[in-house]
């Protein structure tokens, strides 16, 4: 017996040196080795990150210096990764190591108030506002939200019948009238003149500016901070964006005191407000920025459907047939055919693939060395996977400047579950809301493509690249002809009552 403790006694020590040794040799390879190669920059100030369309440039650099390459700005440190292998080696083998966000002194501190969960900091705020985020985005949670988005959708069908031209107001109506309900509970039927949205839409597009690479140089030069007046805008804009948030959670607090709440995210919060460790500002923060995010992304993924649909007639052909097959003309498409509709699900990853919304991706924090193919990507590097590089490997996706719903479908005719598409982040920091999301783009999806034969007015091309140069992405004005695939008068029969518990 002991002999017997004596070996595992030594085993457990030989154990133990191992690990130190390991870990003693991955300090000093870290130490030694050098940083992905990247573009020469000044010796002072490093890199001149571009001053638009950063994302394009990545993927040039990509091209010249490999899949992974990195930039310096000041004293920082650029990690973009631009291959779909490396971003899954690193982004998601490695995510343990790449769950925080940089630090963002404009967007994130002073415009945010270090508050919105997209920018928060690792740590104990970040996971209590993670945890009430999944709370009521979570796959099974997401299901029951199923009634809003058919009755928010069959609308988008009757207002493209009654005006086409408007299509992407529409669609823009859609995705803020479901995340509206989603997160304040509200029944009145919203529209793209709505107030409150007009204000989110602000709020959004200031958002979306502040996170272009360099779009602020107190980010790069944090003392800059300290410069009287210098942030003085977004401090204005964060005290009005957080007076809105306050407004309607006070409506839902008002609205639960007469005992007329309807269930939604805002009123889950007030409740459980004690259990999460929630202070006013957090709670209002949490189902604004909610209601930011959740409308801005899903819009643009459906316009971005409904463009390449214009775009690329000769992939529906396909979609249409099965439509008829599994749904027929004689009812509109529902949740429930989901898995019976493989080519709609394929033509929904394929536009996501095709345009990504997140095109160029959001910046997380290295919080360990990670060891890569002979470089070492250093702890506090700020590592961004470029979803347009990622999305356009042609290794990953053969002819990826091709639009091919089919890449997604395997010899049997299913999804394939060897591809992914990084739609919604990396890591442990993929979009808590991805289950909403994609279920709303699914639905719209199906129900556009059933109802609608899309195609391009000659007379009116679309330029498939013209997007607004934000951090989620937007379509410019495009024109779609829409030629009802069901007479108009049985679509509108067909859709009465749909979505209706």
């Amino acid at each position: 017996m002991w002999q017997d403790l004596s070996y595992v006694g030594f085993a457990a020590i030989l154990a133990a040196v191992t690990v130190a040794a390991v870990g003693s040799v991955q300090v000093i390879r870290s130490k030694t080795l050098p940083l992905p190669p990247g573009p020469p920059g000044h010796w002072l100030s490093g890199n001149k990150m571009p001053a638009s369309y950063a994302w394009r440039q990545f993927a040039e650099w990509t091209k010249e210096y490999g899949p992974v390459f990195s930039l310096r700005q000041g004293q920082r440190t650029y990690i973009i990764i631009g291959r779909y292998q490396a971003a899954m080696d690193i982004m998601e083998k490695e995510g343990g190591s790449l769950v925080d966000r940089p630090l963002t002194i404009s967007a994130g501190e002073t415009y945010s108030g270090g508050m919105r969960m997209l920018l928060a900091r690792a740590g104990s705020r970040f996971k209590k506002l993670r945890r009430a985020l999944h709370a009521q985005l979570q796959a099974k949670i997401a299901e029951t939200y199923e009634p809003i988005q058919m009755r928010a959708a069959k609308d988008v069908i009757l207002d493209i019948l009654n005006d086409p031209q408007q299509h992407q107001m529409h669609v823009k109506r859609y995705a803020a009238s479901v995340i509206m309900s989603i997160t304040y509970g509200k029944t009145t039927p919203t529209t793209y003149s709505d107030p409150d949205v007009v204000k989110i839409g602000n709020y959004q597009r200031r958002l979306g500016t502040m996170l272009r690479p360099g779009a602020y140089l107190v980010d790069t030069y944090p003392i800059l901070r300290y410069l009287p007046g210098y942030l003085s805008q977004l401090k204005e804009w964060h005290q009005e964006e957080l007076a809105f948030y306050k407004g309607q959670v006070n409506v839902v607090r008002e609205q639960m005191a007469e005992g007329r709440a309807r269930p939604s995210f805002a009123k889950y919060l007030l409740e459980k407000q004690a259990e999460y460790e929630l202070n006013d500002a957090e709670l209002a923060y949490l189902a604004g920025s909610m209601f930011v995010a959740g409308s801005d992304t899903t819009a643009s993924a459906i316009t971005i459907m409904i463009m390449a649909a214009a775009c690329h007639p000769d992939t529906l052909v396909k979609v249409h047939e099965e439509l008829d097959l599994v749904v027929g003309r004689d009812r509109a498409p529902t949740f429930e055919d989901w898995g019976s509709l493989p080519h709609v699900e394929a033509f929904m990853l394929e536009s996501f693939r095709w345009r990504p919304v997140s095109i160029g991706g959001f910046a997380h924090r290295a919080t360990s060395d990670i060891l890569w193919n002979g470089y070492v990507i250093p702890s506090g590097a700020t590592v961004i996977g470029n979803h347009w590089a990622i999305s356009n490997d042609p290794d990953a996706y053969p002819n990826p400047e091709r639009f091919d719903p089919l890449r997604w479908l395997d010899e049997d005719g299913k999804i394939r579950e060897d591809l992914k598409v990084f739609t919604y982040g990396f890591g442990r920091r993929v979009c808590p809301g991805q289950h909403v999301a994609n279920r709303s783009v699914f639905l719209n999806t199906a129900l556009i493509l059933w109802a609608f034969r899309i195609s391009e007015n000659p007379s009116a091309p679309i330029d498939t690249m013209a997007f607004s140069d934000t951090a989620n992405m937007h379509a410019a004005p495009f024109e779609a002809k829409f030629e009802p695939r069901v007479p108009v008068e049985k679509i509108q029969k067909l859709l009465e009552g749909y979505g209706d518990a």
